[in-house]
C-alpha cells in the first residue's frame, strides 16, 4: 500500500502542474472532508507538489475558491435552446441539485464570488438568454431566476441536512421517530409519517420536484411588460 501511494505521488509530480489541476484537487479535498479542510498542504499533497508551488498557478485560498465554484458552475447543464422557457429551467434546475449534491460544501458559495469565472458567467447568461427568449422581460426575468435559484439552494441545504440519505434510511429514521412519539400527543405529524413518507415509493428527493412545478407554473413570459 505505501509503495502504491508513493507511485501515485510520483505520477502526480511527473505531470505538470497546472491551475486546472490545483482547482481538481481543491475540489476533491472539499467534497471529501469539507472546505473546511481547505489548506494548501490538503490540496498539495494528492498533487505530490510542496505547498509553495501551488502559488505559481493561484494567488491564495481566495483564488482557489473562484476556481472551485467556476468548476461547479461548469458542471451544471446548460438551459437547452431546442425547447420551451419551461423545460428548459426545470432541466437545468434538476441538473444544478444533482450537481450540488455531488459537492455539499458549494450551495453555501454559488453566487459569493466576487469574481466569477467564465463558466459561471456563462451560465448565468444563458439561462437569462433562456427566460427572455421565452418571452419575459428583464425585469421578470430577474425575478424568476431569483424565485428559482431561492428555491433551488434552499431546498439543497434542507436535504444536505437531513439525518438521513436514501429511503431505506429515510423509513427507518421515521420509523424510530415514530416509536418514540406519542401519536395522540403529535396526531398530524403521526398521520403524515404513517400516510406519506412511510407509504412505498416514497421519496423525499420527489418534493423538489413538486416545489419546482409549482413555481414553474407560477410564472407566466410578460413580452407587453416594459423593460
Amino acid at each position: 500500500m505505501r509503495e502504491a501511494g508513493k507511485a501515485r505521488r510520483g505520477a502526480s509530480a511527473r505531470t505538470p502542474l497546472s491551475r486546472e489541476r490545483v482547482i481538481r484537487a481543491a475540489v476533491a479535498v472539499a467534497d471529501e472532508k469539507g472546505s473546511a479542510a481547505l489548506t494548501m498542504r490538503a490540496i498539495a499533497e494528492p498533487l505530490g507538489v510542496e505547498a509553495m508551488s501551488i502559488y505559481h498557478h493561484v494567488s491564495g485560498k481566495e483564488d482557489i475558491l473562484d476556481g472551485m465554484v467556476d468548476a461547479v458552475f461548469g458542471e451544471i447543464e446548460l438551459p437547452p435552446r431546442d425547447t420551451d422557457w419551461k423545460s428548459s429551467m426545470r432541466r437545468r434546475a434538476v441538473s444544478a441539485r444533482a450537481v450540488l449534491l455531488r459537492h455539499p460544501w458549494a450551495v453555501g458559495l454559488m453566487d459569493s464570488r466576487s469574481r466569477p469565472g467564465p463558466a459561471t458567467l456563462r451560465h448565468h447568461d444563458a439561462v437569462i438568454g433562456a427566460l427572455r427568449a421565452g418571452g419575459f422581460s428583464v425585469r421578470m426575468a430577474a425575478h424568476a431566476v431569483s424565485l428559482i435559484d431561492s428555491y433551488l439552494y434552499g431546498f439543497v441545504l434542507q436535504e444536505l441536512s437531513l439525518p438521513f440519505t436514501g429511503t431505506a434510511e429515510q423509513d427507518e429514521v421515521t420509523g424510530a421517530i415514530l416509536r418514540e412519539m406519542p401519536a395522540d400527543a403529535y396526531p398530524h405529524l403521526a398521520e403524515l409519517a404513517a400516510e406519506h413518507v412511510l407509504k412505498p415509493g416514497y421519496d423525499y428527493a420527489g418534493e423538489f420536484d413538486f416545489g419546482l412545478a409549482l413555481i414553474l407554473d407560477g410564472l407566466h413570459p410578460d413580452e407587453a411588460a416594459s423593460t
